[in-house]
């Protein structure tokens, strides 16, 4: 039963927390813009949502990860196999390795338009195709909405996509809708990254596509401009309602990270 006593609580939902961070300081980091966070270990995230029901969730490699994988393959150890990684990897990765982390319980590789230390964007298309035929991982962008308009066209022909943060940006907001109505998923994610209301752009996204929306905590928010709230939890439920924000919080996850229900 996902529902329990009181409504709009964490405690009230099943959630697959579709976007954070691990940051182990055993592993290399490298500064970004002159910025390095600090730690935030898989034991400081299960302590942060204690309080709340988790079925899983994804990894995911930050700009100042680079190309490291082994942070993410002893992340995703320490976590179970409910959770999965999205990294960032050369378009020069072998196929033993996409194999190998595959096994690990990697699903997706990310291109950070935002802030680099991924893969040049000029190689999306052939990697996005490589890597879902060879392993049937997805792609998700970090990237600014204003960017999107010379992508549409690649975008929506590629087997399966994700957009980080609702797209951050008001003036950019009318390409990322564009993109929801023809099946690209969007990270419910990041709240206080964005310059627009948030609450409105949930309604909007949803009413284009019920399965584009995948709540995320964003944990440990680095350089956002406030952190992660548990009001950000409560903001969805409040704005889509009690059967959307089941959706939002778990289905759509599960079905785009293909992982099976285990409830």
């Amino acid at each position: 039963m996902r529902v329990a006593r009181r409504y709009g609580y964490m405690t009230d939902y099943e959630l697959f927390d579709a976007h954070f961070h691990i940051i182990d300081p055993r592993f290399p980091l490298v500064p970004n813009r002159g910025y390095l966070p600090d730690r935030y270990t898989t034991n400081d995230y299960r302590e942060r949502l204690k309080d709340y029901h988790l079925k899983g969730g994804a990894i995911i490699s930050g700009s100042f990860q680079a190309f490291d994988q082994d942070y993410l393959v002893d992340a995703l150890a320490r976590m179970g196999s409910a959770y999965v990684g999205v990294t960032q990897l050369p378009a020069s990765v072998s196929d033993e390795e996409l194999l190998e982390l595959d096994r690990a319980g990697v699903r997706a590789v990310r291109f950070n338009l935002k802030r680099g230390g991924s893969e040049d964007i000029s190689h999306l298309d052939a990697m996005a195709r490589r890597i879902h035929e060879l392993i049937g991982w997805h792609v998700e962008l970090y990237v600014d909405a204003r960017d999107l308009d010379d992508l549409i066209p690649t975008l929506v022909n590629l087997p399966a996509v994700g957009i980080d943060h609702l797209g951050l940006s008001r003036a950019g907001f009318p390409s990322l809708l564009k993109l929801a109505e023809q099946g690209v998923r969007v990270k419910a994610s990041g709240f206080g990254r964005v310059d627009f209301n948030v609450p409105i752009a949930l309604k909007d996204l949803y009413a284009a596509n019920p399965k584009c929306l995948m709540f995320g905590t964003d944990l440990p928010s680095t350089r956002a401009a406030r952190s992660y709230s548990d009001n950000d939890f409560r903001l969805v439920v409040n704005t889509l309602g009690e059967a959307a924000a089941h959706r939002v919080f778990l289905d759509n996850a599960l079905d785009f990270y293909r992982i099976p229900d285990r409830s």
